[in-house]
């Protein structure tokens, strides 16, 4: 192992000397306390290392030595459950250790060594296998099965395999592998976090993540394997919408990052979690769900490293064929980790000191999302969905990490803070949001759902935005001057926002709204104002039509907790019906 000596310190940023033997991003130890760095620099013999614990107390002259190795992650059984530092400390072992508070180089394997688990083979010995291959299953879980995969870059035959408990670094199989060399697979394999985990194809984003939440999914949908964006400033709601599509996006695994947030947030997070029970499985929320807590008390070079052991956890489960959401929580924070090393690094600030390489950083992250076609012999589809939540400073979304997210998501659920101080959640802007999956998803919502989704989508958002111009008209000149049809125009836009588009995470049955359940509502909402605009055609009074009892109806039609969705929709559009043409009749006569 190459060693050197400290020539310099600067917070979490230490210079190294003697160093010519190591690579980029080789993990050091340093100092006598053994404190993990990661080698972000080179010149010459002299090494930047950025140390993910607190560094006072060293000095020039302290040994740095280093493994030879990437910053990796351990992938195996006894992921599920956990809850990791940003390089993947469990913080529960640590706490057996240290007590509460974390303590400098404390060394604790990722995955637990002494815990035995269950591997049944589901290959026999002479089988040809490759990268991707399963060779056999362990049950993590009630609700999570691992399957055990022959790591990336082996191809050979089965010389040996058994079914047995065994420890995570035990061997299961050994691989004759095709060069003449041997190859013993545990239940566990290393992957370094920087670089993406590989795959056969990437396919095109089709289908939609569906996530219960009326203004995301009928609006602006987030595919399976697609990447979208929250911001949105303090209070606005973005730590709740990310708890809702933690506990009902269609996804098999969640991947929770809390990058940088508050302590006590984090603390919320990690009380709730266990408490929640899964409405799909009926067991306990974090029976399929891995956290990464890396808080802004903890060292912020750790910060930069929680994102991308993340993202390595989620494509190795990923690579078994689940659907994977993962939640970061903030890459706000994660891009001030970046700004304050480069600043350190004495780089060339961008814009508002942040370096200019983030807009690249931001889409190495992101770009590896996706729905995929899996390595090995069975052609499994996995998907990884990335969800970050950004922090603009004062909500001003046009500051540089918002911008650089901007220009790399193709869902941006902007958070307004208007709407939050209204008591409108979810607060998402439907005028400023977007969503740039629709064109692909078209086919499956009108296969899937009925073949006029798209079409009343899209005359729910005319409504919305018509209404948005009709606003400043009487901000002017008052609602008077107003003609009943456009009057009608502001019932029915009111009604898609209080009806349709405020939805409450706290209540027992509207915190998930199936897609059957919001196509129906929102032809509810649209037969009303069709209805209305031919009452009007007839001569009715616009005050009369705006007071229909049938309108108290289908706004609770999204409380309706029965099975026979549409058999209830069909009672309230006949009740509408018939209103309607009472007042037709009565002006007639």
């Amino acid at each position: 192992m190459q060693s050197g000596t400290i020539k310099k310190v600067a917070g979490p940023l230490v210079i190294a000397e003697r160093m010519k033997e190591c690579n980029m991003f080789d993990v050091v130890r340093v100092g006598e306390e053994h404190l993990i760095g990661e080698i972000i620099e080179m010149h010459g013999d002299r090494a930047s290392v950025q140390v993910y614990e607190e560094t006072s107390g060293l000095g020039p002259g302290t040994p740095v030595v280093t493994t030879g190795m990437p910053l990796s992650v351990e992938l195996g059984p006894g992921l599920i459950g956990s809850i990791f530092d940003g390089i993947q400390r469990p913080l529960d072992d640590i706490m057996k250790i240290a007590g509460n508070n974390l303590k400098r180089g404390v060394e604790v394997p990722s995955l637990k060594r002494d815990k035995k688990w269950d591997f049944k083979s589901a290959a026999k010995v002479g089988d040809k296998v490759t990268g991707g291959d399963i060779i056999g299953t362990v049950k993590e879980t009630d609700v999570v099965t691992q399957n055990i995969m022959v790591p990336p870059g082996i191809s050979g035959t089965i010389t040996k395999i058994s079914s047995g408990s065994y420890h995570v670094d035990e061997t299961v199989a050994d691989i004759k592998c095709n060069d003449g060399s041997e190859a013993k697979i545990t239940l566990m394999q290393k992957w370094p976090v920087r670089r993406g985990r590989p795959y056969k194809k990437k396919l095109s984003p089709d289908m939609p993540l569906v996530t219960g939440q009326r203004v995301i999914d009928t609006l602006f949908p987030i595919a399976k394997g697609g990447v979208a964006s929250v911001p949105g400033p303090f209070g606005s709601g973005k730590t709740v919408v990310q708890h809702q599509l933690a506990k009902w996006a269609d996804a098999d695994i969640v991947v929770y990052i809390g990058c940088g947030e508050r302590g006590n947030e984090m603390t919320d997070v990690l009380n709730e979690f266990p408490e929640l029970i899964d409405p799909k499985t009926g067991k306990s929320l974090m029976e399929r769900t891995v956290l990464i807590a890396n808080t802004s008390d903890m060292p912020v070079a750790a910060r930069e490293a929680s994102i991308y052991t993340g993202i390595t956890i989620a494509e190795y489960f990923r690579d078994m064929g689940y659907s994977v959401a993962l939640m970061a929580d903030s890459t706000s924070r994660w891009a001030e980790a970046l700004r304050e090393m480069s600043g350190r690094l004495e780089e060339m600030p961008g814009e508002e000191g942040y370096p200019a390489y983030l807009g690249s950083r931001l889409a190495q992250f992101y770009e590896r999302a996706g729905r995929v076609i899996t390595l090995g012999n069975e052609d499994k589809e996995g998907a990884l969905s990335v969800i970050g939540a950004v922090s603009p400073p004062g909500g001003d979304i046009s500051e540089p990490v918002s911008q650089a997210t901007l220009r790399i998501v193709k869902v941006f659920w902007g958070l307004d803070a208007n709407l939050a101080y209204k008591r409108h959640f979810p607060a998402i802007n439907w005028l400023t949001s977007y969503s740039l999956y629709i064109g692909t998803m078209e086919k499956w919502f009108n296969e899937n759902v009925d073949s006029e989704w798209m079409n009343m989508r899209g005359r729910l958002m005319r409504l919305l935005q018509e209404e948005a111009e009709l606003d400043e008209i009487v901000k002017m000149v008052g609602m008077d001057a107003l003609s009943a049809t456009d009057r009608i125009k502001l019932e029915a836009a009111r009604s898609i926002r209080e009806d349709f588009l405020h939805q409450n995470a706290f209540h027992e049955i509207d915190t998930y709204s199936p897609l059957e359940k919001q196509f129906f509502l929102m032809k509810l909402l649209m037969e009303f104002y069709d209805d209305s605009i031919e009452a009007l055609e007839h001569g009715c009074d616009v005050d009369e039509l705006l007071t229909l009892a049938v309108r108290e109806q289908i706004g609770r039609f999204k409380y309706y907790n029965g099975d026979d969705i549409q058999s209830e929709y069909s009672k309230i559009s006949e009740r509408l019906n018939t209103e309607i043409s009472e007042v037709i009749s009565k002006e007639a006569e």
